[in-house]
């Protein structure tokens, strides 16, 4: 048995890395790709197709000691909680909330610990995502998962998370994600015991960071910032199982050796984790509040210019200075629907019921905004002092399709079902009397 766990990270986000768990693996100047030193075997990884345009072409080779073909047959894996059912329930345009997930009582690992909440779209059609939650209080033992549907975008809420991929090793905290790509295999083990968080299943085109604009090249999320790991491997041999998702479901298949085999690769698809206390956030130094648009981490794009597939959205700590205005998030309706997170604090439109943990979800043209108690006070707030928004961090799953609920979330304990009454207390202040 050998395993190597290389230390460190390569940053810049879409680079071209290259990189060696053992030197003198890779080939140079005019050696073939695939004859490969030390017996391994050469495979490409493509996440993008092959003619896709170069500037986003994405493709890594590997260097591993066994092809990823080496395993027994696929047989269907039922799983209760963990799938890509967006038509059980009928979408509804009604605001919901849910409380924080709790633990399991039984011994739960990742893959066993995903909750599905919503989604919409799905893997046949290449296009929209799955939303969901994971709780868990054991690490992966013996098992390997991978996501021939899409890409995970994990975002921890509680715990840190040591996540071994093909490629190397990623651990992440919360205020850190991840990305895992389409296809790529990996194990997860808990760092502090129990675990939970948010994974978006993106179906659609990979995702990017975003376009700046007339905004420059110095905001938002850098790509410096981004980084992806040096090359790992096990050697290892044994009964291990191999779980696929394909098509909405969970298929298991038998392995004799580890899939986190590959000792060396180069290209530009492969897993990165993002700091979001990096996020450089910009916002109005004058009057009124922006879109929250400016606070898009990465973006997966659409068809439709300027429209996503799905965006992820964060809402971190931030000076609000902008006088003579509203300076929570303004009352709105939206022809994209939105389902939040918290991972720690509150946010500064909610007064309360929005927890680190919970979920709410507003549906294309739902109107939402702050609740009664958040309006009345930002309404008196002195506005010629600015506002230090510290120790908060929400996020928003945001796309262009109706987000369907599913019946385990409809029916989960969870749910807020007095949500509504959040806004029942707003006033009427209207007086044609008063300026």
């Amino acid at each position: 048995m050998r395993v190597i766990e290389s230390k460190g990270y390569q940053s810049g986000f879409g680079n071209e890395f290259a990189t060696e768990a053992i030197p003198g693996i890779l080939p140079k100047g005019q050696n073939s790709p695939q004859r490969v030193a030390h017996g391994l075997y050469a495979e490409q990884l493509s996440g993008t197709a092959f003619t896709a345009p170069r500037h986003c072409n994405q493709r890594s080779w590997l260097y591993r000691i066994r092809p990823a073909a080496m395993h027994l047959p696929f047989k269907p894996k039922p799983h209760g909680t963990f799938h890509n059912r967006f038509d059980e329930a009928p979408p509804t345009p009604n605001q919901l909330r849910w409380d924080p997930w709790p633990m399991p009582s039984d011994l739960t690992d990742f893959v066993d610990g995903l909750v599905t909440l919503a989604g919409n779209g799905g893997p046949a059609e290449q296009a929209g995502c799955g939303i969901h939650i994971y709780a868990a209080n054991s690490s992966m033992q013996g098992r390997f998962f991978y996501d021939a549907d899409g890409e995970l975008l994990i975002v921890p809420q509680q715990g840190r998370l040591h996540i071994a991929t093909e490629l190397g090793v990623l651990e992440v905290k919360p205020l850190e994600v991840a990305v895992i790509p389409r296809g790529v295999r990996f194990r997860v083990e808990l760092l502090d015991g129990e675990a939970r968080g948010y994974v978006a299943e993106n179906f659609g085109a990979l995702l990017r960071l975003p376009d700046l604009g007339p905004i420059g090249a110095n905001s938002m999320a850098l790509p410096r910032d981004f980084l992806a790991p040096h090359a790992a491997y096990e050697d290892v041999e044994g009964n291990f199982e191999l779980i696929n998702k394909f098509q909405g479901s969970l298929w298991t298949a038998r392995i004799d050796h580890s899939p986190l085999d590959v000792v060396a690769w180069h290209g530009n698809y492969a897993p990165y984790k993002y700091d979001l206390t990096h996020f450089n956030t910009v916002g109005s130094i004058s009057v009124d509040h922006p879109d929250p648009s400016i606070f898009t981490v990465l973006t997966s794009p659409s068809d439709t210019p300027g429209t996503a597939n799905v965006d992820f959205v964060i809402f971190p700590p931030r000076w609000l200075v902008a006088e003579h205005t509203f300076r929570p998030p303004y009352f709105h309706r939206n022809v994209a629907s939105e389902f939040m997170g918290l991972i720690e604090g509150v946010y500064d439109a909610k007064a309360g019921g929005f927890a680190p943990g919970g979920a709410s979800l507003h549906n294309c043209m739902s109107g939402h905004g702050p609740d009664a108690t958040s309006f009345e006070k930002a309404s008196v707030a002195d506005v010629s002092k600015p506002d230090h928004l510290t120790g908060t961090m929400a996020f928003m799953f945001e796309t262009r399709k109706v987000i369907h609920p599913t019946k385990q979330a409809l029916d989960a304990p969870q749910l807020q079902h007095d949500y509504y009454k959040c806004w029942q207390g707003i006033k009427k202040h209207f007086n044609p009397e008063r300026a």
